[in-house]
């Protein structure tokens, strides 16, 4: 049997996003890892194009790509890419889903109050702390229309009527000092999904990148447990 791992980006974001959990399945599996850019999310500007349905559209292709080169299907979503991920869930026989700070809810004001505030000196000082993005998302978000906005609130409200529908064995990861989505989220996708085998981990100290969180190394072999993987 082979398996094959899709993983979803967030808003703004990217493959850079993922790309430790991406390095850890690739060095403790033999399975087939994918990581598509979603449209209007090249590193080299912001997003300046996009729609909801055409980030669904490009993950729904890139799984059935996927699905036909392998056995099972694992599909992983971080922030936005979560939601893309039970919409996924919703249409496909998913093996399993994981859910990476998934923005069924967000902002936390004050957490991301006090992200910025690091941001602003970061900027000021050019001495940005270590496994953050502040710099890339300072740019991102303020290049990102409204419009282009409105797209990522229209995928919420996609998926947030059906979150009961969703069956697949699910495995939720959240961090407590997230400045993007309320831990509470969490909580709230726990109840809501109605799969059966649900998993809800913690990162005490994770921000919005979990996958850059200090304890990720711990979290990474629960999931990876979950995944099927002993």
């Amino acid at each position: 049997m082979t398996t094959g791992v899709l993983i979803i980006h967030g808003f703004t974001g990217g493959p850079f996003e993922v790309a430790p959990f991406k390095r850890f399945l690739q060095n403790h599996t033999d399975w087939k890892v994918a990581v598509p850019v979603l449209p209007g999310h090249e590193m080299d500007r912001g997003v300046q194009k996009g729609t909801a349905k055409s980030w669904m559209m490009v993950a729904e292709l890139e799984f059935r790509r996927l699905q036909k080169e392998v056995d099972d299907v694992i599909v992983v979503g971080f922030s936005m890419g979560g939601l893309i991920a039970m919409y996924l869930a919703l249409r496909y026989p998913i093996k399993k889903l994981v859910l990476l700070s998934a923005a069924a809810k967000y902002i936390s004001p004050r957490i991301l109050l006090e992200d910025a505030r690091i941001m602003m000196r970061s900027l000021r000082y050019r001495d940005f702390p270590p496994d953050s993005f502040y710099h890339l998302y300072n740019y991102k978000l303020t290049n990102t229309p409204v419009r282009v906005a409105l797209e990522f609130l229209r995928v919420v409200r996609l998926v947030r009527p059906y979150h009961h529908q969703v069956k697949t064995p699910v495995c939720i990861v959240q961090g407590k000092q997230d400045g993007i989505v309320p831990a509470v989220t969490a909580d709230l996708l726990y109840e809501q999904l109605g799969s059966k085998e649900k998993h809800l981990i913690y990162s005490e100290h994770g921000k919005h990148h979990i996958c850059y969180s200090e304890d990720r190394h711990v979290w990474f072999a629960k999931v990876l447990k979950f995944m099927g993987k002993d």
